[in-house]
């Protein structure tokens, strides 16, 4: 058993994902305060301090199984650990998972950290891979089992130790950038020991731009475009794919914070000299401020970036003008899209009263806040599924975009929706390409409001308060059962008022 910062066992299985609190207190305990001290600073929680999102470690799982030639091997428990495994397949992983089991006995004695260092050892095969990611969940975290300790390189092959944490990483998009800082501090220092190899695909014949954030294959190549009448192209893409373009990364003069939430990715870019350019090249406003952004990191002449500008802007306008979106629509999500997101929608028309993200505020999203608050936009950054489902209420809008609970809530109320993460994020939204790609899917859903009415109309009552669940036949309903009840509780609710007075 791990021990609370009093001394008292805490049993791994009674260390849920309720009792964040204490956990957070006992990895501080167990040696890991300088952790969670740096959690809190690259993931400040903001006003709500537990965003509704799954698992956090999902999002570093993720990224790192996409990555060719690294393995991944998880320490967290076994329930833990199967959700994982299995979210991670069902969204195309294609690769086993590494597992280092653990009970009570081997977290307390240190063998547990034993078992993962013979279990990295044994992976360790240069044939196969350039680097393994293991990582800590939340009992190995909150128990002090020390990753850091683990050899830095077996056989040639790199260890990337890592804790994410529910209790310190607050959503699965923000672990995306536990990893990627963790992989960009490494590929960092091998770059400062001496000559490193080139990316598979050669390195660019121009001054490159690293792109920070997951987004539709088609935005890289739009922003390559956008870039190229500066004499620039687009580098790699944050979460990368393959080893080497980490260094290629590194080696951009500018990385531009398309999602304003990898702070400890910027951190190394910053540690290695490189500037900064927040928002993104969206809608006809965000392109020309973000063309002009990138002109200024780079130091390029104000007339190469009108001429730039001017050779994009009028095809954003006009892409805007022919696919025009009409009504009212709030939007919520986890992604850390949505505000770039949001500024589209405005520029095709839509009205936004609502924008709430899980992720948390950071500089690199102050252009599209201030944006986006100078049109009405009420702006929610950690965003609570209650924040949102009340803002829906509120503005009754044509069409909710949102997360799961929050689709699920509209249609009960016959709003149509859609889910931001699979129909929205997972679209072009850079530039000219971006500038008309949301029109049909939304004028589409908009369009369903009579019918959503019909629906909720013929399905009214159905599995409501007594008919909720399976019913053969009709509920045997007991009003006298049901006020007998609420008395007893009318009457512990008096004693313990008071209770209270005394």
């Amino acid at each position: 058993m791990s021990q609370t910062p009093g001394g008292a066992p805490v049993a791994p299985e009674a260390m849920g994902c309720h009792s964040a609190a204490d956990m957070a207190a006992a990895a501080s305990a167990a040696g890991n305060g300088e952790l969670m001290e740096r959690f809190k600073a690259d993931y400040p929680v903001g006003p709500h301090d537990k965003p509704q999102s799954m698992c956090p470690a999902f999002g570093s799982l993720r990224t790192g199984l996409r990555m060719r030639r690294v393995g991944t091997i998880i320490s967290g428990s076994a329930c833990c650990t199967y959700g994982l495994s299995f979210v991670s397949h069902f969204y195309g992983a294609r690769r086993s998972i590494g597992y280092v089991p653990f009970n009570s006995e081997s977290l307390v004695t240190g063998k547990l950290f034993e078992d993962i260092r013979e279990a990295v050892h044994e992976m360790a095969d240069p044939q196969r891979y350039d680097a393994i990611v293991v990582t800590n969940l939340c009992v190995p975290t909150a128990s002090g089992v020390p990753l850091r300790l683990l050899p830095s390189e077996i056989n040639g092959v790199r260890i990337v130790g890592i804790d994410v944490p529910g209790f310190g990483v607050p959503t699965h998009a923000e672990a995306k950038d536990v990893l990627a800082g963790a992989m960009l501090k490494y590929a960092r220092s091998e770059i400062e020991a001496g000559p490193v190899q080139a990316p598979v695909s050669g390195r660019s014949d121009r001054p490159t731009v690293a792109l920070l954030g997951e987004m539709f294959p088609a935005d890289p190549v739009m922003i390559g475009a956008l870039l190229a009448p500066l004499g620039l192209a687009a580098g790699p893409v944050v979460p990368c794919r393959d080893w080497r373009e980490l260094y290629a990364a590194l080696d951009s003069g500018v990385a531009a914070a398309i999602h304003p939430f990898y702070t400890a990715s910027v951190r190394e870019f910053q540690a290695a000299g490189r500037a900064i350019v927040g928002s993104a090249p969206v809608g006809h406003d965000g392109t020309a401020a973000w063309l002009a952004a990138i002109g200024e990191a780079y130091g390029i002449a104000a007339d190469k970036v009108a001429a730039a500008q001017n050779a994009f802007l009028p095809a954003i306008k006009g892409a805007l003008a022919g696919a025009p979106i009409k009504g009212r629509i709030t939007l919520s999500g986890y992604e850390g899209s949505e505000l770039i997101v949001a500024r589209l929608l405005i520029e095709s028309g839509a009205e936004v009263p609502y924008v709430g993200t899980a992720a948390g505020r950071t500089p690199w999203s102050a252009a599209d806040r201030e944006w986006l608050e100078a049109r009405g936009t009420v702006v929610k950054f950690r965003a609570s599924l209650e924040d949102d489902l009340a803002a829906m209420q509120g503005f009754e809008p044509d069409l909710a975009v949102g997360t799961t609970p929050v689709v699920q809530n509209a249609k009960s109320l016959g709003i149509p929706s859609l889910y931001f993460t699979n129909l929205i994020s997972a679209r072009p939204l850079m530039g000219p390409a971006g500038a008309g790609s949301l029109a049909q899917v939304m004028n589409a859903a908009i369009g369903n409001r009579e019918r959503m009415s019909r629906m909720k109309a013929f399905f009214a009552g159905v599995g409501e308060g007594d008919t909720a669940g399976i019913w053969e036949g009709a509920p045997n309903l007991r009003p006298d059962f049901r006020a007998a009840h609420q008395k007893k509780l009318e009457k512990a609710a008096r004693a313990a008022k008071s209770e209270e007075m005394i």
